[in-house]
Formats: structure tokens, sequence, C-alpha cells
């Protein structure tokens, strides 16, 4: 137990050393090349924790590493619970059914494709694929940490994900603008570009820095597209649970009595983001303005505090990957990443077309 009156002070100081890494993640982030590049904390942190993992990993306790894992795995369900503050089901329903098909549509293809395509043709392992599938098709980063524990699978792969999420993710922040910008996407106005651009972009801060460019029509509109991509990440992470017990009973597992995997901390996540939605309509609605200027400072303090949690859990991750344990992948991970980019690109195009042209 990392808490026994043997582990406490080693498992304490394993946290606090994780927390000033992600203190210092935090800052980097908030420098103005970084911020204006879209790159969150989380992603600051796993580099920072990589860059350790294989540099300077021996030179601390063998037992703080209590604590790190601690961090990237009891800290990250935690965080992801509280994750559900950035998301109002009022928000949700402004965009209505052409937001809400169009998250769907993105989300269950390219988890389905990018599992099939990383398992059967490029031959890389059910974790790996889907973890990389994950990334894509919810919101990056956030959703290779919150896919890692139902998949119970190795850092290490969870810092392949990651590091997918980040090449393209940052490649359509700036494709998207060029091609939008160039006239490529026919028959898009700013609404139906900031719909294609919620349902199809990885991290939420790249759909942030994307859709704000075209004016607040085509911001409104991602940033709810894709907060509704987040929030059906709970659902996925339920099915998938539920899909791995029924595969493990298939095989023959520990005799047929594998017990059925849910996602609790996905099931807390909703039960978050109906909360925040109640205190939304609530300050909205009936509060005089101090009430609903304290909900909205108390909301936003739970959003600040979060983000430095899963700064703290993806900088353990990265703390945990070596670099000796990538060998034999190859360029599986780029290809699988890159095939789904593509369908996320073109066949977001499509499907958003669609959509928008029938409901």
């Amino acid at each position: 137990m990392p808490f026994s009156p043997a582990k406490r002070k080693d498992t304490l100081s394993g946290i606090l050393f994780v927390a000033i890494f992600a203190a210092a993640a935090t800052m980097i982030a908030d420098l103005p090349l970084i911020k204006n590049l879209g790159i969150s904390p989380l992603v600051v942190g796993i580099v920072i924790g990589i860059f350790y993992a294989n540099t300077l990993h021996n030179r601390i306790p063998s037992a703080w590493e209590g604590g790190i894992t601690f961090s990237g795995k009891k800290i990250l369900r935690f965080a992801i619970v509280f994750y559900g503050f950035r998301i109002t089901f009022q928000e949700i329903a402004e965009v209505g059914m052409e937001g809400f098909m169009v998250s769907l549509i993105m989300l269950a293809s390219t988890f389905l494709l990018g599992t099939y395509l990383g398992q059967k043709l490029f031959k890389m392992d059910r974790d790996t694929s889907m973890l990389t599938a994950s990334g894509a098709s919810v919101c990056g980063a956030a959703a290779v940490l919150a896919t890692e524990p139902v998949l119970k699978a190795e850092e290490h792969k969870a810092a392949i994900a990651v590091s997918m999420v980040v090449l393209f993710g940052t490649i359509a922040m700036f494709l998207y603008p060029a091609l939008y910008s160039a006239g490529v996407f026919a028959g898009m106005d700013d609404r139906t570009f900031g719909i294609f651009v919620g349902g199809t972009i990885h991290e939420v801060a790249q759909v942030v820095a994307v859709g704000g460019a075209y004016g607040k029509e085509a911001s409104d509109a991602a940033v709810i597209v894709k907060m509704t991509r987040v929030i059906m990440i709970a659902p996925m992470l339920i099915l998938l649970g539920m899909y791995l017990s029924y595969a493990a009973r298939k095989s023959g597992a520990a005799g047929g009595g594998v017990k059925l995997v849910i996602p609790w901390f996905a099931v807390y996540f909703i039960g978050m983001a109906g909360l925040n939605s109640l205190l939304s309509q609530y300050g909205s609605a009936h509060a005089g303005e101090e009430i609903a200027a304290t909900i909205q400072n108390t909301v936003s303090a739970i959003n600040i505090v979060d983000t430095f949690l899963l700064t703290m859990a993806m900088t353990a991750l990265g703390m945990g990957t070596r670099f000796a344990k990538f060998k034999g992948l190859g360029m599986a991970p780029l290809y699988t990443a890159g095939a789904m980019f593509a369908w996320l690109l073109i066949g977001g195009y499509f499907i958003t077309m669609w959509v928008v042209a029938t409901f």
C-alpha cells in the first residue's frame, strides 16, 4: 500500500516531486510562444517527464516510484472526474443535432478505424492501437489518459499515443486554417467550419486556437462540438469496458470468470458535467449577479486545479517512459495515426457537409 506507515513519507515525496515538474510544465506552457501554438501544459508535462525518464531517473530514490505511480493512476482518475466541470449540457444543446451527429460519427468511426488499422494492417498490439485511436477520436492527450486505466496498458504505450496526438494535432492546427482560407473547404460558412474543426481536431486547445481565428460563430461552434466529443468519452469507455469483458470471456481467460470492467470515473465524470450544468442554469436564471459570479469563479478555480492535476498525471506518465520500450514498434504508430488524420480531414469534411445539409 503506497500510504502504509512505512511507505507514506516516500510516497508523498514522489507526489511532491511530480508536482514540482508539473508546476514547471505549467509555467513553460504559459510562455507566449508555447501558448500561441496551442500546446497545453499536459503536453509539456509529458515531454519533461520523458526527458527525466531517459536522463535523470537513476538520480532519485527508487522508493519515490510509489508516489510517481500514484500520480499517474489515482490522481489521474480524480482529475478526469472533475474534467466534467468544463462542460454543460446546455452548451451541447446549442449546436443541436448537427453538432451531436458530427461528434458521434467522427468519434465512433475514427476509433474503430484506428483500432482496426493498428492491429490488422500495421501489426501493433491492441493497447497501443486503442490508445492511439482514443487520442485521435475524442480529445487528445486527456482521452489517452482516460483510456489507459481501462485497458490497464503499460505507460510507454500511452506515451506513444500522446506523441501521435501532439504531432498530428499540431499539423491540423496549421493546415486547417490554411486550407479554409485558400477556399479548399468549398461550401463551408464559418459556423459549418467551426463544427468541422470541433468534430475532427485532436486537442481542445488546438480547437480553440483554430476556431477563434474565424470569429465568434466559428469559435463557439468549434468549442461546443469539441466538448460534445469530450463528454462522449464516458459512454465510450463504458462500452470499451464491456467489450473487454466480453472478449476475455470469449477467449476463456481466468476460466470465464472475468468481471465486467466499468470505469466508474467515467460515470462520475458525467455526474460532474450534470452538476456543472445545474450550477450554470441556476446561476444564470435564478441567482443574483454576486452569486452567479461566485459560481463562475468557483468553477474556474476547479478547472485550474484540475488542469494542474492532469498535468501531474501526464508528467508521471512521461516519467515511466523509457525509449528502450519503444523498440519493435517501428513506424506503425505513425502510419496508424496518419491514416486517422487523413480520415478526420477528408472524411470529416464530407460527413460535416452531409450532416449540416441533412439536419
